[in-house]
């Protein structure tokens, strides 16, 4: 199992910026790391993931060309640049991981593949 936790949330205006990070612990190594958000009475959705060797990355269709997901290996941090911020993407972001490699759009988007979760970090977008 591997604890994850995540910082860099806040508020901010729209059209900012934030970067999330996700640092991880215990297990050695997760192959697949993502990003998924719950907004106020919605139910959680998926935001982004990364696929390590070679490095795959997907976005929902409502961040892509705003949101950047990226992964430090040596620092077993991943993060999600989020620029051109908008009021729908207050939401709390959790990360999530697991320790396999995800073949498929369809897995990587899926929430109940990701073993292990963060607590989450605040993201509140003002308009």
């Amino acid at each position: 199992q591997v604890q994850l936790v995540e910082s860099g949330g806040g508020l901010v205006q729209a059209g900012g910026s934030l970067r999330l990070s996700c640092a991880a612990s215990g297990r050695t190594f997760s192959y697949t790391m993502g990003w998924f958000r719950q907004g106020p009475g919605k139910e959680r959705e998926f935001v982004a993931a990364i696929v390590w060797n070679p490095d795959s990355t997907y976005y929902a269709d409502s961040v892509k060309g705003r949101f950047t997901i990226s992964r430090d290996n040596a620092k077993n941090t991943v993060y999600l640049q989020m620029n051109n911020l908008k009021p729908e993407d207050t939401a709390v972001y959790y990360c999530a991981a697991n320790g396999l490699r995800l073949y498929s759009t369809v897995a990587v988007t899926t929430r109940r593949n990701y073993a292990d979760w963060g607590h989450g970090t605040q993201v509140t977008v003002s308009s």
